[in-house]
């Protein structure tokens, strides 16, 4: 099961994300993430979704989001071929005596810490999924509190 993100822009209308979710659960495909934002243009939205699947069962999932009524184009970006990133803040356990050490950690993956508390942390990355990963694990090793992640926005490079 390969991981594929697609790219839908839609009108920016009530009732499409319930629309474009419908398809998903109806035909019993899983949505890893889901990510939904304006674009430059206010009458359109574009729809970041992180789905696993064969390239057939992913090539019927673009087909039929593309049939939607809403839907004004689908992309299904091929490896390299694009641009994603994604945010996560994350409160970590951090007293006296590691503090600095979470902020040294933090600092090499170039995060920010954007909230500090007597007995914790509030820290803001963003990147890609591998170094997102990389950094949420040494900090499992500190403690985490709470954790929010946006879930992949993506970009076609050309």
């Amino acid at each position: 099961m390969q991981r594929h993100t697609i790219s839908v822009l839609v009108e920016n209308k009530f009732g499409v994300l319930t629309r474009v979710t419908g398809l998903f659960s109806g035909r019993g495909y899983n949505i890893d993430t889901l990510n939904v934002g304006p674009t430059h243009d206010e009458s359109l939205s574009r729809m970041t979704i992180v789905t696993r699947g064969d390239d057939a069962t992913v090539e019927q999932i673009v087909k039929q989001l593309d049939k939607l009524v809403d839907t004004v184009k689908v992309v299904n970006y091929r490896k390299g071929g694009y641009i994603d990133r994604e945010l996560v803040l994350l409160k970590v356990k951090a007293d006296p005596q590691n503090r600095a050490e979470v902020c040294q950690m933090a600092e090499l993956f170039r995060a920010k810490v954007v909230d500090v508390q007597p007995e914790n942390l509030t820290i803001e990355i963003t990147g890609g999924e591998e170094k997102i990963e990389k950094f949420l694990t040494l900090m499992k090793d500190f403690g985490i509190l709470d954790l929010t992640r946006t879930g992949q926005v993506a970009l076609p490079r050309s």
